[in-house]
C-alpha cells in the first residue's frame, strides 16, 4: 500500500511556525528544501523510502537558511487601485474608474479599471488573458510564417511551471503573466514554442532555430532565471 504522504506539514523558524509543501520524488536520493518563488512557500523534497518526521527535522536544521530565504521573497502585488504592475516590462499605475466607458484602458502610464471596486482585480486579470491573446497571438503566426508553419490555435493559460508549451497539432500555450515581462522575453518563449513546430525536440537544429528566430534568446534565459517566478507574485 502507497504510504499517505500530507500535502503540508509546519516547521518552526525563529519566532514563527512555517508552512511547507511536502513532496515525494521517487527519483531523489535525499531530502531537499528549496523555496518555490512563485508561491512564496518553502518546498520539502522527500526521497520515497524517508518519512515526514525525517524530512521536518532536516528543515528545522536548516531554519536559518529559511529565515533568510523567505525574507529575501518580494512581496505580493494585488490587482488593486494605486498597484504598480509592469506591461511588456514598464511600470504602470492600477487605477480605479467607476465610471470610465472602457472596462479597462492603458493609456500614459496608468492601467484604469472600471466597475465595483471588488471587480477590479478579477477584471484586469481578465484584461491581462485578452491582451495576451491578442499580442501573443499575433507575433506567434508572424514567427511561424518565416519557417513556412501554421499556428493552428493559441490558448492563455496561468500555468506555475511552464511559461509556454506546443503540441503535435500546432496548437500553442502560453502563459499570460508573459505579459508583464519585458517584450525580448516574451519573443523567445514564442520563438521557443514556434521552432517546436519543425523540431519536436531540444537539440542543435531546435536551438539555432530559436536563435535565429530571437537573437535575444540568451539575455531572455537570463532575464528567466533571474526574474521569471517574481511575475507570479502579481495578482
Amino acid at each position: 500500500m502507497k504510504r499517505a504522504i500530507p500535502a503540508e506539514a509546519r516547521v518552526r523558524v525563529g519566532a514563527r511556525d512555517v508552512k511547507l509543501i511536502v513532496k515525494v520524488n521517487a527519483r531523489a536520493r535525499r531530502i531537499g528544501l528549496r523555496i518555490d518563488d512563485s508561491l512564496g512557500r518553502p518546498v520539502l523534497v522527500l526521497p520515497s523510502r524517508r518519512s515526514v518526521a525525517e524530512g521536518l527535522r532536516f528543515a528545522e536544521s536548516r531554519a536559518q537558511w529559511l529565515q533568510h530565504s523567505l525574507s529575501r521573497l518580494p512581496p505580493h502585488v494585488a490587482f488593486v487601485d494605486g498597484a504598480r504592475v509592469p506591461y511588456l516590462g514598464l511600470p504602470h499605475l492600477v487605477r480605479h474608474r467607476p465610471r470610465a466607458r472602457a472596462p479597462v484602458l492603458r493609456h500614459d502610464g496608468e492601467i484604469k479599471v472600471a466597475g465595483q471596486p471588488q471587480h477590479l482585480g478579477r477584471r484586469l486579470t481578465e484584461w491581462f488573458r485578452a491582451e495576451a491573446k491578442r499580442v501573443i497571438g499575433a507575433r506567434a503566426r508572424r514567427m511561424a510564417e518565416r519557417i513556412n508553419k501554421t499556428v493552428t490555435r493559441i490558448a492563455i493559460r496561468d500555468g506555475r511551471t511552464r511559461w509556454g508549451s506546443c503540441s503535435p497539432n500546432g496548437s500553442l500555450s502560453f502563459s499570460w503573466r508573459l505579459m508583464l515581462a519585458p517584450p525580448f522575453v516574451l519573443d523567445y518563449v514564442i520563438a521557443h514554442e514556434v521552432a517546436h513546430l519543425v523540431e519536436m525536440n531540444h537539440g542543435p537544429r531546435f536551438w539555432r532555430l530559436v536563435e535565429r528566430l530571437c537573437p535575444q534568446q540568451e539575455a531572455a534565459q537570463h532575464w528567466l532565471r533571474e526574474h521569471g517566478s517574481g511575475l507570479h507574485r502579481y495578482g
